[in-house]
């Protein structure tokens, strides 16, 4: 199974897939909202292939959702439809 992993931090989205050798990334930031993050990780992994997604996310998560929005990024993460 290849994974595709995602790290949002405040600065930077970083992403990385099974069998890859380097990361890639793009800037995040205050006005970073959860679809901006998706489009942007699509655009990034469009020519690798992966089964499942690993996001690492800067807030607190409870049953696989965001329960608070992160402070360093735009509002709308919790209650985003991430599948």
């Amino acid at each position: 199974m290849n994974v595709l992993a995602i790290d949002i931090g405040g600065t930077h989205v970083k992403i990385l897939a099974t069998g890859q050798k380097e990361r890639r990334e793009f800037e995040s930031g205050s006005t970073l909202t959860p679809a901006m993050m998706v489009a942007g990780v699509q655009k990034l992994a469009d020519d690798w292939r992966y089964d499942a997604v690993s996001i690492g996310y800067p807030g607190p998560v409870l049953r696989n959702r965001p329960v608070a929005e992160p402070h360093n990024l735009a509002k709308g993460w919790v209650g985003f439809d991430f599948d």
